[in-house]
């Protein structure tokens, strides 16, 4: 088990503090300069399993890409997940300062195979859903403690201030629909 628990940091700089780059996490950043969307995944590799995975199809060659991910052989949860609230890690906050678009990729303990929206940016967020519900996947409203309002969280702090926060249950980031997701998320 972990010594130092994410719950106890203020920001990232606490963080990075108590844990190693490259050892205990990595940090991937894919600029786009040709592209104002950023898709985020703040809790990837061990920390919400597949989260990155899903970030990086949805990103593809189009859209920039961040991801943070946990590299510890266990507890990365509760070592490393940075509430997104207070997700502030210094590349992350640049590549997102030149987007008008942000989607961040979570995960959630939903029952079955669905997505919870969130984040303030309500035009994309309407827009998501749409293609999600026409891919055949389940979508609803993200309850209030995974809404992803606040203007601090990680999915609005690009340009606009507005984005969208997915929150995607265990099932579906483990299911073959997660392709369907990928694909979806940005389509047109």
């Amino acid at each position: 088990m972990p010594s130092r628990l994410a719950k106890d940091f203020e920001s990232f700089a606490d963080l990075a503090a108590a844990y190693a780059a490259g050892q205990d996490y990595r940090i991937v950043a894919v600029p786009r300069p040709l592209s104002s969307t950023a898709i985020v995944a703040p809790h990837g590799g061990g920390i919400e399993a597949y989260t990155s995975d899903i970030a990086r199809g949805i990103a593809g060659d189009d859209y920039g890409l961040y991801v943070f991910e946990g590299l510890l052989r266990a507890g990365n949860f509760a070592a490393l997940h940075l509430s997104s609230e207070r997700f502030d890690e210094p590349e992350c906050l640049r590549m997102l300062g030149e987007c008008d678009r942000v989607v961040s990729v979570h995960g959630c303990g939903a029952p079955g195979e669905v997505v919870w929206l969130g984040g303030r940016d309500q035009a994309l967020r309407d827009a998501v859903f749409a293609q999600l519900r026409a891919a055949g996947i389940e979508c609803d409203d993200a309850p209030a403690a995974l809404a992803g309002a606040g203007p601090r969280n990680v999915c609005n702090r690009g340009r606009t201030g507005r984005g969208v926060q997915l929150e995607v249950s265990i099932a579906l980031r483990r299911s073959r629909q997660r392709t369907a997701l990928v694909r979806s998320a940005l389509q047109g």
